[in-house]
């Protein structure tokens, strides 16, 4: 022997060191998996599991534990992106000061009136890979971009606990603009974030490619400036009701322990990961260009293109684009004007007009004031190699299902959204040229008349806003809801107010665009 040792860790860390450095390893050369890692939950190899990860008629639990340095590190990071923690009113942030919506909240932890206090300093943050990735690129109004900063918050490590399950050295990070900035400035700490079950696995090869149910990414929206805390997850429903192409969503309560027992963050919305599981299973072959465009080029304007304005969720090592510029090519040709159907023929061969004109009539009928047409963002094109066309996949639904921008729904944004889209000029021409086509226009009409007589129906509407304002309403407001300084609700009433709000908007839209239907069949 060489006079080193081996020993075991609990607590959800790895089963065994090396005192000699490295894990141990197990036959055949692989270390060792970490203790209670069972394939089935950790692996690689198992399908996604929907029904545990995105269940539709219960809330999900998860315990968030990171080192205090760790999380100092992440409020130390986010002070250098956006400024000192509660420096501005955020829109709908309930900030520290504020009232408390119930009491302390169920599974340990007792929550200050005053909010979360800073962590002492001490020792260097595990960061792992400490790199920041790639930002969403600069834009101005209406163009997306990061409002502040090119750049995301960074990762750190952590360990996530699932129904008496830990998934360890998972990679945690905050996520978002606008909602993260407003979030932050507004002095809540119930700030979006994403998990990433290997992003670590260089430093500890004990977890390489592991997986929570089979998902390796999750995004966990806070359900910003949306008093329903419905937005997200319905609209998404609603999308792939109709046929398009969206992520599963879930209800979570979100614990997080940084060091002084686990603190209730709030009620969240998990969303599925277009690059992750979407295309593997809404799609027949997962291999082809994913894209989130966000950035003046996002527009699809005629010589708007530029690479920083489609960012690459896969192949990333591969500078080729020539799937984005042929959309463009066809879309610009000349033979718009002069051969129609040339014209609707190119751009055929290279994006499913058909899925955008049926995402467009869903879009416009329930409402969404923070997407393309409004902004150059929130949507991802995928190359389907089975069909050899980018198709449209719609993100981030929390501005959707009301009448206006804002908490309650009441101010407008950059224009707002109508059925008829006579509004919409030639700087977003998918929407302007698709509507001056004839045949793509009575598609739209149609997709319309389907959507508010089916998806959107208000029966079906009222029924499902009902059922889930009920399901989540214990996670919001009384004894053990949402609590001052990690809610983005200004009071319970604001919360109970919102299913009517939602009700009265479904009836008005189904009218509006009954009304809509009708002024195109007398044309």
């Amino acid at each position: 022997m060489n006079g080193c040792k081996t020993f075991s860790i609990v607590a959800g860390m790895i089963a065994a060191l090396s005192l000699c450095g490295g894990p141990v390893f197990a036959q055949g050369g692989d270390p060792a998996r970490p203790a209670g890692w069972d394939e089935a939950s950790h692996g690689n190899d198992a399908d996604p599991d929907y029904a545990v990860v995105f269940p539709q008629d219960e809330v999900n639990t998860i315990t968030i534990t990171l080192s205090p340095e760790n999380w100092q590190a992440m409020l130390d990071d986010m002070t250098g992106l956006y400024g000192a923690f509660g420096s501005g009113q955020g829109g709908g942030a309930a900030g520290p000061g504020r009232p408390p919506l119930g009491g302390p909240p169920q599974g340990g932890g007792q929550q200050g009136q005053g909010g979360m206090q800073p962590q002492p300093q001490g020792g260097q943050p595990n960061l792992g890979q400490g790199q920041r990735p790639p930002g969403m690129g600069a834009g101005g109004p209406g163009l997306g971009g990061g409002l502040g900063t090119t750049e995301n918050p960074i990762w750190v490590e952590a360990d996530i606990t699932f129904e008496g399950q830990v998934w360890t050295h998972a990679g945690i990070r905050f996520k978002g603009n606008s909602s993260l900035m407003s979030t932050w400035r507004g002095g809540s700490y119930k700030l979006p974030f994403r998990l990433d079950f290997d992003e670590f696995e260089d430093a500890y090869p004990e977890i390489e490619n592991q997986r929570f149910y089979g998902f390796k990414e999750l995004s966990f929206s806070s359900n910003w400036s949306d008093p329903s805390l419905l937005r997200e997850k319905v609209a998404a429903d609603i999308f792939r009701a109709a046929g398009v192409p969206a992520p599963q969503t879930a209800f979570y309560a979100v614990y997080v322990d940084y060091g002084e027992g686990p603190v209730y963050f709030g009620l969240y919305t998990a969303v599925e990961i277009v690059d992750d599981t979407v295309i593997e299973t809404q799609f027949d072959d997962d291999g082809g260009n994913v894209y989130k465009p966000d950035g003046a080029g996002a527009t699809f304007a005629a010589g708007s293109f530029d690479e920083a304005s489609f960012d690459k969720e896969t192949h990333q090592a591969e500078a080729d684009y020539s799937d984005i510029l042929a959309l463009f090519e066809a879309l610009h040709a000349g033979t718009r004007t002069t051969d129609p159907d040339a014209w609707r023929s190119g751009l055929e061969a290279v994006f499913d007009v058909e899925g955008f004109v049926r995402w467009l009539a869903v879009n416009s009928v329930i409402q969404n004031w923070d997407s393309y047409g409004q902004m150059a963002h929130n949507y991802y094109l995928y190359n389907d190699p089975t069909t050899g066309r980018l198709a449209w996949i719609p993100w981030d639904n929390n501005e959707a299902l009301k009448a206006g921008r804002g908490m309650g729904g009441g101010r407008g944004g950059p224009a707002e959204p109508s059925l008829s889209q006579d509004s919409v000029g030639n700087d977003w021409p998918l929407i302007r040229y698709l509507m001056d086509d004839p045949v793509y226009h009575a598609l739209y009409v149609a997709d319309v008349a389907e959507t508010i007589e089916g998806p959107f129906a208000p029966a079906r509407m009222e029924a499902i806003y009902r059922t889930l304002h009920d399901l989540i309403a214990p996670y919001v407001v009384g004894a053990q809801g949402e609590q001052a300084g990690y809610t983005l609700l200004d009071s319970p009433e604001a919360f109970e107010a919102s299913l009517a709000t939602l009700i009265e908007h479904v009836n008005q839209r189904h009218a509006a665009a009954q009304e809509y239907i009708n002024s195109q069949r007398v044309m």
